[in-house]
């Protein structure tokens, strides 16, 4: 049995320590704040993102540098015989792209999976590979699994302000300005590869509402009908959140009444989803278990 690899980066919310307990490498993702380069996990804490973003800074999103990504590689190669890398979304990021043409002058012992996952999502389906790779999959196997699931996962998000959307071009001022006045939480979803709008909440408790109910339909036309206490759990169910733990905690106490059974994982979400998006936010998400 090939010794196996599992390497994903920081947009999967997995921290380098829980990496460590976890078996998994994580890249960390760049930021440009103010003009100076930080690392999500090592100079870059999910406080201080949200301190420089509350305060207007200057924020851009960037990839791995190639010589980041080879540097790990390298170093895992001396210990393992192959490696399972899962980056974020191709329609997200170019860390994908440049992650496949890094790992073709590594004759076959890179695996890059362009699964369409970030966050939460992203953070399951290393996990899944983790625990195949444990269970004596090969590397082709594993990819063959991770891909067949590939776009078998939602995500839905709520917006707790416009502003930047705003600042992000993603909607117009005059429409921001009208969402604001109407105080309209606009909800988000990512099924594949891009964020595209869904639906417009009044308030907190609608916008809840909406998402449950979207990720209830999910589970009952798209996935098997898997809801009920008594039927076996074919999926993952978790919430993501920016700088918003107590709300999302009380969401976790709604999601298990609505669907009892499941243990359901809180994450913060991944800071290149929510430089975008602000603090405040709530997001659910679901992704089907990979079975052996």
């Amino acid at each position: 049995m090939k010794k196996i690899a599992v390497v994903t980066d920081s947009n999967s919310g997995i921290t380098q320590e829980q990496a460590q307990e976890l078996g998994v490498y994580v890249l960390p993702m760049p930021f440009t704040i103010d003009g100076k380069e930080y690392f999500e996990g090592i100079n870059l804490t999910q406080r201080d993102f949200y301190e420089y973003l509350k305060k207007g800074a200057e924020i851009a999103t960037s990839q791995p540098s190639p010589q980041s990504v080879l540097e790990l590689w390298d170093n895992l190669l001396t210990e393992y015989e192959e490696i399972i890398h899962i980056p974020m979304s191709s329609g997200l990021s170019g860390s994908c792209a440049t992650a496949h043409a890094l790992a073709a002058d590594y004759d076959g012992r890179v695996h890059v999976i362009n699964n369409q996952r970030i966050s939460v999502t992203q953070r399951q389906s290393a996990l899944d590979a983790v625990s195949m790779a444990e269970q004596g999959y090969s590397a082709d196997a594993i990819e063959t699994k991770l891909m067949e699931e590939a776009l078998q996962s939602s995500i839905y998000i709520m917006v707790d302000t416009l502003k930047y959307l705003k600042k992000g071009g993603r909607i117009t001022p005059a429409a921001a300005a009208l969402g604001e006045i109407l105080r309209l939480k606009p909800v988000l979803q990512i099924q594949g590869e891009k964020l595209d709008a869904f639906a417009k909440a009044r308030n907190l408790s609608n916008a809840k509402g909406l998402m449950l109910n979207a990720l209830q339909k999910d589970l009952e036309e798209r996935f098997g009908g898997v809801c009920g206490m008594d039927e076996p759990k074919n999926m993952h169910l978790c919430i993501a959140h920016t700088e918003n733990e107590t709300e999302a905690f009380v969401l976790k106490q709604e999601m298990q009444q609505q669907f009892p059974g499941y243990d359901i994982h809180i994450d913060p979400l991944s800071l290149s989803v929510s430089c975008h998006i602000g603090p405040g936010a709530l997001a659910v998400a679901c992704s089907r278990v990979v079975a052996p």
